[in-house]
């Protein structure tokens, strides 16, 4: 067994305060980011320019092929596996998820995971790294450009990362493949865009309740290895489970709570949706417990 598949147990306390103390902060704007943000920004409308100008065909179809393949380093691996730990993968998965998100150049996996259990912790806050409540910019762009608000700091130690140290993989790329002190923010997301039902059951590795693929590239990713068993026990919410949420809690799916869980593997999260998730491609660990367990292929 693979040390990043054992049970995590979280050896940090977390504040279950909410954060309502107002800080003194002043924005103090990294312009070496400023730069870099808007060198990247313009090479990609340039490249476009010479797509559309000068460059050969193939040329074109390997970039936007690239592209996609790429994206899901991101979306399959730093988010639905490493950040929620909505599914788990065996170490020839991981490697290819570890390779395409290097070539994606949206900083290493534990720094991506470790900021993204954040937002999902405190959300809209001042220790949630791109608040949306300070803007459209801040929150897409702008949080790469600036120093981090103090409560990021102070709630991120908080933030149990050590299932991420654990994995030798994401632990190598950490150490010797770190890829730029920057991330940038996809527009073009692979699957990602369900956002309230993302925030509301974090641990569905689909990140969204819609089953089918056409907008969603990264479930058709996970299931395909899925179905040769290099991923396995995928967490999802059942249509049944997701119409009960929303009737208890409304179309957003939030209770009011200051603090949210970040996925399958904290502390905070509700016994209610341990016992409600379903489990596809379930490890014979998994079998027996409280979910509903699945072999792939069976409703």
């Amino acid at each position: 067994m693979d040390k990043s598949e054992k049970n995590i147990s979280c050896d940090n306390e977390v504040d279950e305060q909410p954060i309502n103390k107002k800080r003194p902060y002043k924005l103090d704007i990294v312009w070496l980011n400023v730069i870099l943000c808007s060198i990247v920004h313009l090479s990609a409308l340039y490249g476009v320019y010479l797509a559309i100008t000068s460059a050969k065909l193939i040329t074109t179809v390997f970039a936007i092929c690239l592209y996609q393949i790429t994206a899901i380093g991101v979306t399959a691996g730093s988010h639905r596996l490493y950040s929620h730990r909505a599914f788990k993968a065996k170490w020839p998965l991981r490697l290819i998820i570890i390779v395409l998100n290097t070539i994606a150049f949206q900083n290493s996996v534990y720094e991506w995971a470790r900021d993204h259990r954040l937002h999902h912790k405190y959300s809209d806050t001042d220790a949630d790294p791109h608040n949306s409540k300070r803007g459209f910019f801040f929150s897409h762009v702008g949080w790469l450009m600036c120093r981090k608000h103090p409560d990021i700091f102070e709630k991120g130690r908080g933030i149990d990362t050590s299932d991420l140290l654990a994995d030798p993989i994401v632990a190598f790329q950490k150490k010797f493949i770190n890829p730029t002190e920057n991330k940038f923010v996809s527009v073009m997301s692979v699957g990602e865009g369900w956002h309230n039902y993302h925030h509301t059951f974090p641990w569905d590795y689909k990140a969204a309740e819609l089953g089918n693929y056409k907008f969603n590239f990264t479930t058709a990713f996970i299931d395909f290895f899925a179905k040769i068993g290099w991923a396995y026990d995928l967490k999802t919410a059942s249509p049944e489970f997701v119409r009960k949420r929303a009737e208890r809690t409304g179309p957003n799916g939030h209770s009011g709570k200051p603090i949210a869980p970040w996925g399958w593997s904290d502390q905070d999260l509700p016994q209610s949706d341990r016992k409600g998730a379903t489990i596809i491609n379930c490890s014979k660990r998994t079998r027996g417990g409280s979910e509903i367990c699945l072999r792939w292929g069976r409703g």
